[in-house]
């Protein structure tokens, strides 16, 4: 039997090995994989819905052994640059905008082709069809990319600060900003605009300081970014629609064991049904919000000459890109049949 000295001075003993012995179990629980998710917008947008459903049921699926950091706002990389540090493995997961893919894999401007959906049904068929998947598996096959899940679909709706837009003809001499994307550049010359061609993270300030005189976003972007304060004028046009396209880096993905993999692939599918049904509800609350709360003046013109003009610039890149984005072009219009 212990004397109380001796008792005192075993516990003391203990408790000094306890952080050590502690640090040991931790350690055993410790997520093995690391996926840090990033995006350009904030924390509380659409992206972060995706975000955030999914990084729960990864680490559900994968039963702890993979922990997905949430990383808004560009924190790790531009979306620009995104798609790019995927292929060299120094960015693990990115969400980013088709038309900023297809700089880097000019398939997916067939999906940047104005009018190319004719409503969200048939944008979804795309997403979750054959098409869909005959999309994922060449994309990785020619990048070294994964596309997890396309997630929900949007609409990018235009704003100006110079007047309302009540017909193709009032589009004329407006400085609008666009992405990098040759597609959405000839879209808005055919509309009778002067595109600007602009890295997102330039476009904030170029509003703000008239450097353009407005631009296209997601409709939830339009709200997120507050450009309702620069900008008062909002067009509905339904010219650009598409999708918050989940990536993965082959260098990540390759790391995974099979049960891994499967959680995360199980994971991106219901993710991005969860985010399909999320943005579906959304996007007319928004443009309310917009008009309501946001004091923008909102018109909605006849379509008929945007979809005429749309039309040539779908005919004129079917003619250019080749046989594979011709044929593609061709399955997704035939989904829609």
């Amino acid at each position: 039997m212990y004397s109380g000295t001796r008792f005192i001075h075993k516990l003391t003993a203990l408790a000094l090995l306890l952080p050590v012995a502690s640090l040991t179990t931790l350690s055993s629980y410790a997520a093995d994989k690391v996926m840090n998710l990033g995006w350009a917008t904030p924390l509380e947008s659409d992206n972060g819905v995706i975000a955030e459903k999914f990084k729960e049921l990864v680490e559900l699926y994968s039963e702890g052994s993979i922990e997905v950091k949430l990383r808004c706002c560009a924190q790790i990389s531009t979306e620009d640059d995104a798609f790019k540090a995927m292929q060299l493995g120094t960015v693990d997961a990115y969400l980013i905008s088709q038309n900023n893919i297809s700089p880097h894999w000019p398939l997916m401007d067939v999906f940047v082709l104005p009018y190319i959906f004719q409503n969200e049904d048939h944008l979804v068929a795309i997403a979750t069809g054959e098409v869909g998947e005959q999309v994922r598996v060449r994309m990785l096959e020619d990048t070294g990319v994964n596309l997890l899940t396309f997630g929900g679909p949007s609409y990018r709706d235009f704003f100006n600060s110079k007047r309302p837009v009540e017909t193709m003809a009032d589009m004329d001499g407006l400085k609008v900003r666009v992405p990098k994307n040759e597609v959405m550049l000839q879209t808005f010359e055919a509309f009778g605009a002067e595109p600007v061609p602009l890295a997102w993270s330039e476009t904030p300030t170029a509003l703000q300081t008239g450097t353009i005189d407005g631009g296209d976003n997601g409709t939830n972007v339009i709200q997120e970014m507050k450009f309702y304060e620069f900008a008062p004028y909002l067009t509905i046009l339904d010219h650009f629609a598409g999708f918050s396209p989940l990536l993965a880096s082959g260098r990540f993905m390759d790391g995974l064991d099979d049960s891994q993999r499967d959680a995360v692939s199980r994971a991106a599918q219901e993710a991005g049904q969860y985010h399909s049904d999320y943005t579906r509800a959304k996007i007319e609350t928004i443009r309310d919000w917009l008009v309501a709360e946001g004091g923008m003046k909102v018109t909605r013109p006849d379509t008929t000459p945007f979809i005429e003009a749309a039309t040539r610039v779908q005919e004129s890149f079917a003619a250019e890109r080749g046989d594979d984005f011709g044929n593609l072009v061709k399955s997704v219009r035939a989904v829609a049949q």
